[in-house]
């Protein structure tokens, strides 16, 4: 048996369907979409159905994939057919969005029929959705923020890269892991670095700081093999000297 609901919020048809599969005494629910305001009366018909005799009944949540302030009222609907007819029912499989609402109400996120469900559902419910709203809005403006802070770095990055692959004929790749290691050997943000390279290529422009150079140098041997044994003593090898390549190699 399948039944089906609309969801309001978006519009979509079938938001909620419930699968009704039986064997001996145990009856399993399994639930995929939507909790939202009218899944209630979804499952009511779907336990209605039920053939008599069940000795246990469990709801699998694991395709449940959002759970709005009117969603979690399928509990009671299903704790209230177990008091019923004096069976043990069980709700698990919750993930993602679901799984984290029933944290914030401090429902156990494995089965939170296997306590007493509060007094005050409905206000917990609300609760609970909207800080988890809440953190997702502060987890999309952190990731706004980053892919600002790479549109950022990326036009200073691909000047380093140009740089680098006028000074040692290298290709985008090596140039790129070039970059990647000497931030990481000399401990330095990879704009800081991309910077730096960048910087000095221009005219007259000032050249890396040492330790720079030296992490440049040795990413530089190690991704071109070129000065592999001299890098160490040769620092300026990343320093001045590829500017004037690179100046060079531009025309």
């Amino acid at each position: 048996m399948t039944t089906a609901a609309r969801a309001p919020h978006d519009g979509r048809p079938d938001a909620l369907t419930v699968a009704v599969h039986s064997e001996g005494g145990r009856v399993l629910l399994t639930a995929r979409g939507e909790l939202v305001h009218g899944c209630t009366e979804i499952l009511a018909d779907a336990l209605a159905a039920l053939p008599a005799g069940a000795a246990r009944v469990g709801l699998d949540t694991a395709g449940v994939t959002f759970l709005d302030t009117a969603g979690l009222a399928v509990l009671d609907t299903l704790g209230a057919y177990g008091r019923r007819h004096g069976v043990p029912v069980r709700a698990t499989g919750w993930r993602g969005q679901p799984r984290r609402v029933l944290e914030l109400m401090g429902l156990d996120p494995v089965d939170p029929l296997s306590g007493d469900l509060p007094a005050d559902l409905p206000a917990r419910t609300a609760s609970a959705v909207a800080l988890e709203r809440a953190e997702q809005l502060d987890g999309l403006r952190l990731e706004i923020e980053q892919l600002r802070h790479a549109m950022d770095s990326r036009p200073v990055i691909d000047q380093a890269r140009g740089v680098l692959m006028a000074a040692h004929a290298c290709t985008p790749d090596q140039a790129w892991e070039i970059l990647r290691e000497a931030s990481q050997r000399s401990n330095t943000k990879l704009r800081q670095v991309a910077a730096a390279v960048t910087e000095s290529a221009a005219p007259d422009g000032p050249a890396p700081p040492e330790a720079l150079r030296t992490a440049l140098a040795a990413a530089t041997a190690r991704h071109t093999g070129r000065f592999s044994t001299e890098a160490p003593a040769r620092t300026e090898s990343c320093g001045r000297s590829p500017a004037r390549a690179g100046r060079a190699a531009a025309g």
